[in-house]
Formats: C-alpha cells, sequence, structure tokens
C-alpha cells in the first residue's frame, strides 16, 4: 500500500527497543514537528477550506500523539530529552523542489509530508510487530493505522490540487529517492535513524 522501495529490517526494532527513552524521545519530537508541518501547511494555503479542515484535524492528532508519547514518558520514569535532529528529514527536505511555480512547491510540500508519514507508518509497524514490551507493541500499531491515515490525505491532497505538476510521476521519484536514502539509515534509535 505505501509503495515504499525498501522495508526496514526487524532487527532494527532490537535497536530501537535496547534505549527506550531515546526512541521515546525521538518519537515525541517527531509528532511534535509532524503538528508543526500541518500547521506551517495551513499558514500557507488558508484559501483552501477543505485542506484548512483536514490537516486542522491532523495538527490535532499530532499533538495528542506528542502527549501520549510524553505521557509514557513519564509513566516509565523516564525523562524528555532535548529536540533532537532528524538528518532523515532533512535530506528528505533538500529533494523536495522549491524552484518552479508557487503551485509545484505546494504539491512537493505534500509529497515531502506524505513520504514521511508513509515511513513512519512503516517503522510503526515494525515496532508494533518486533518489540517485547506488549504495551508499546499495541501503542504502535494504533500509531501506525493513524499514520497511514496522514498518508493518504497528503497523498490525496496533492492529487487534488496539481496544477502543473504530475502527481504519479513525482510520488515515484519520493519513492525512488526515499528508497535510495533510507539505505543509510535503520542503525539507531531513532524513529526515521
Amino acid at each position: 500500500m505505501l509503495g515504499l522501495k525498501l522495508l526496514t529490517d526487524p532487527r532494527w526494532a532490537n535497536i530501537a527497543e535496547s534505549n527506550l527513552e531515546e526512541i521515546l524521545t525521538d518519537h515525541a519530537w517527531c509528532e511534535q514537528k509532524a503538528a508543526s508541518n500541518a500547521i506551517s501547511l495551513i499558514t500557507q494555503n488558508s484559501e483552501l477550506e477543505d485542506l484548512v479542515h483536514e490537516l486542522t484535524a491532523i495538527a490535532i492528532e499530532e499533538m495528542e500523539h506528542f502527549k501520549m508519547v510524553i505521557d509514557i514518558i513519564k509513566e516509565r520514569g523516564y525523562e524528555l530529552g532535548r529536540e533532537r535532529k532528524d538528518d532523515y528529514v532533512g535530506q528528505l527536505m533538500k529533494f523536495a523542489k522549491k524552484d518552479g511555480s508557487r503551485n509545484q512547491a505546494f504539491i512537493d510540500r505534500l509529497l515531502f509530508a506524505a513520504m514521511i508519514e508513509a515511513r513512519s507508518c512503516e517503522r510503526f509497524r515494525v515496532l508494533s510487530k518486533n518489540i517485547k514490551d506488549q504495551d508499546l507493541a499495541k501503542f504502535y500499531h494504533d500509531l501506525m493505522v493513524s499514520e497511514a491515515n496522514h498518508y493518504t490525505t497528503f497523498l490525496n491532497f496533492a492529487k487534488k490540487y496539481t496544477k502543473d505538476v504530475d502527481v504519479d510521476k513525482r510520488w515515484k521519484e519520493w519513492l525512488e529517492f526515499e528508497g535510495n536514502l533510507i539505505q543509510s539509515y535503520g542503525k539507531k534509535e531513532q524513529i526515521h535513524g
């Protein structure tokens, strides 16, 4: 369904589980950044009423996820660490087209968001199926479903609002780029690391 070119090695879940405080901190900040991204898209495209409505719901949901992760951190006696740099996301951002028309940049921003949601969904699936902690396994299964919905929302908006972009062709380019990029990741206790 996601079309990802390279799936995460299930052994990555062992790396994540070996340092739950780190993976949970990284995850919390990923949720906060996802909410900020949705808000930014709303701010830049406020004339699109349906997008504003849907992305407001996503921003709220992402902040609810942020709080859920923080609650888990607190329950386990961990501390929320400082925000982590997400090199994977930074590399994806470099791939996004910033020249061309306003519409082209907008569509690529939507595809950028869809790509992150797709990979997050896939990583949550790996965690849900491979970690021993059953409470966290269920938590990540539930989040996997949510991320899949976000992924399709962003992709569908890209298809709806394109004026001068072949979205299917550009999405394939995103998938190819991300498939090559992700080969360098999956070795750290980070959601995209």
